[in-house]
């Protein structure tokens, strides 16, 4: 708080003195694509927890750093506000407070990443957080977890095991969470919904003792941050269950390798030990599933696979799950985790996800 004043004052302080004040920015990149290049003999700089380069944003030499600078200066006086008041607010919360300055959402977004990199810290350390409403977030959707567990979450207590098939909001925040106790196995992540609900309904965890998670499609940063939080403080191995499909592969990466957009924090949100459970693409003729589950791979999931094969990350840290990405290329094909469900309703929770885990047929 006493930082973020201190920067206002000395840009003030600079324009009135004549002078164009400069701000650094160290620039984060968890991965690039190296991986398109076999050839390549160029080092890769990418890093989990160190800068690779350094931006300078100078308020009176270009116009579109004087804008850029402006939002971050609004924005960091919104931060300021809500650390000296104790409040919480979301990304479209601070948007809507200056709409016409802000312009786009986006360029709220980048300047609470750029005060993160600026502040070397997160953005729940701003009091930027997704906000409840009903059912819904303002940034995000609310990520449920059920099974073995328990934990206070503030005053409030999350009491998993009593109904080890009923589903949770995920906790907003990390630091509220206290008093944790589980007899869990493992933790398993699932990609939707759909497929947490039908885990509920097989009363999975009744003969499963283990966690359950799901952020819904892509995971916020809340997710993450809990899932790390368990892996950690638990020692669990945890299980990801995605879509044999681009997109599923891309949440996989998200939640092992983080995302380029918050490379700066990769190092504390990513789940580096997280174990690749399916769906496989090889699963398809494995399982005799029927040919109506397949669909083909349209032009944009092939150029989001192609775009996801160049990452050096597949390359030097996972080339079998690169392999995977290729065959899926290759065949053409994608189908989803429901696909399972051809062969019974419960094969999924009854026999696909105790074998694989019992049989370590996971990567």
């Amino acid at each position: 708080m006493v930082a973020a004043a201190g920067l206002v004052r000395w840009v003030v302080a600079e324009v009135a003195a004549g002078r164009s004040p400069s701000i650094a920015l160290h620039r984060y990149q968890n991965y690039c694509a190296a991986g398109a290049d076999a050839a390549s003999s160029s080092p890769c700089a990418c890093s989990y927890d160190s800068p690779v380069g350094t931006e300078v944003l100078s308020l009176l030499h270009k116009d579109h750093h004087a804008s850029r600078l402006n939002v971050l200066l609004r924005v960091l006086l919104v931060v300021q506000q809500l650390l000296q008041q104790n409040k919480h607010c979301s990304k479209r919360d601070i948007y809507y407070m200056y709409p016409s300055l802000f312009v786009e959402q986006a360029f709220v977004d980048r300047a609470i990443n750029d005060i993160c990199i600026l502040f070397n810290c997160s953005r729940h350390n701003l009091n930027v957080v997704p906000v409840v409403k009903g059912y819904e977030l303002c940034d995000t959707v609310i990520s449920l977890v059920m099974g073995w567990i328990r934990f206070s979450e503030g005053e409030k207590k999350v009491n998993c095991i009593a109904n080890v098939n009923a589903a949770f909001s995920i906790p907003v925040s990390i630091e509220a969470i206290k008093d944790i106790v589980s007899v869990a196995d493992y933790i398993l992540v699932v990609e939707k919904e759909t497929v947490f609900q039908r885990l509920a309904n097989d009363k999975f965890c009744d003969r499963n003792h283990c966690i359950v998670i799901t952020g819904r499609g892509y995971p916020d940063i809340p997710t993450r941050r809990f899932l790390r939080y368990l892996v950690e403080q638990l020692h669990l191995p945890a299980y990801c269950l995605v879509d044999s499909d681009p997109y599923g592969f891309d949440i996989l990466t998200t939640y092992k390798f983080g995302s380029m957009q918050l490379a700066y924090d990769a190092n504390v949100l990513r789940v580096p030990d997280i174990r690749w459970l399916g769906v496989f693409t090889s699963d398809f003729e494995e399982y005799c599933l029927p040919d109506c589950c397949l669909l083909h791979l349209s032009s944009e999931d092939r150029r989001k696979a192609e775009s996801i094969l160049s990452r050096c990350y597949l390359h030097k840290e996972t080339p079998e799950w690169r392999s995977e990405l290729e065959a899926m290329l290759q065949k053409g094909v994608k189908f989803e985790i429901e696909a399972l469900s051809a062969a019974s309703i419960s094969f999924l929770s009854e026999e696909y996800i105790p074998q694989k885990i019992k049989q370590g047929r996971h990567l």
